[in-house]
């Protein structure tokens, strides 16, 4: 009997918390991502760096250029959860590649946990730079009618991120299922370099979105002339 990919098995029972597949998935993958951080940093050398290192420090460096361009602010403060959003998304995504994986972003609730993180640093940034009030007050800008609408943007900001990534991780599950049905272990190669080239596009998208989100709370309130 074959298991349906797209049915999240309970593994375990944890009084009202289920762990199902995807949760197993999402802490196997951390770990994977905790042990390779460490690897790297042990390797890390100032005079002679590695083939590894210097690809580290381009992607890095790239990921710098694309926060500036984007977010119009020094990067440093918002580079650790950016850069582990796409490191995670990217590993996650592509994790279906691997036989007999279904990816954790496949599930709706990993994609909305991801999508809630991003607004907990929105509120955070946002209250942080501007303070409470001042960051309330920014919801009923530029006037007071507003505020209602400005306060559903921001929640349905949630869905849409959750949705757009579930739908598109799970629609690339379902074609691999459909063309594996058909094709069995003969599955084109090109077809793999499409999903892996999707994965790569939503880690970019959501990602991109997260920035543009975490920017607009964290920017300096405009000074009334």
């Amino acid at each position: 009997m074959t298991t349906n990919p797209f049915l999240h098995e309970v593994l375990l029972q944890l009084g009202p918390l289920a762990i199902t597949t995807p949760v197993v998935t999402t802490w196997a993958l951390m770990l994977v991502l905790v042990l390779g951080a460490a690897w790297l940093r042990n390797r890390l050398s100032v005079r002679a760096p590695g083939r590894v290192q210097s690809m580290a420090e381009a992607a890095f460096e790239l990921v710098q250029t694309e926060m500036r361009s984007t977010m119009n602010t020094d990067p440093a403060p918002f580079l650790p959860l950016i850069a582990t959003l796409f490191v995670f998304i990217l590993t996650a995504n592509l994790s279906g590649l691997i036989p007999g994986v279904v990816p954790p972003t496949a599930a709706l609730e990993t994609d909305l946990a991801l999508a809630l993180s991003v607004f907990a640093a929105v509120l955070g940034w946002g209250i942080g730079r501007r303070g409470l009030w001042g960051y309330l007050r920014s919801y009923a800008q530029p006037s007071l009618l507003l505020l209602p609408l400005n306060l559903i943007e921001a929640l349905t900001r949630i869905v849409s991120m959750s949705v757009r990534l579930f739908g598109n991780m799970m629609s690339g599950v379902v074609i691999s299922a459909v063309v594996l049905g058909l094709a069995g272990l003969l599955v084109p190669v090109p077809f793999m370099a499409l999903e892996l080239l999707s994965g790569l596009i939503q880690a970019y998208i959501f990602t991109v979105l997260a920035m543009v989100f975490i920017a607009a709370a964290a920017s300096e309130p405009s000074q009334p002339e």
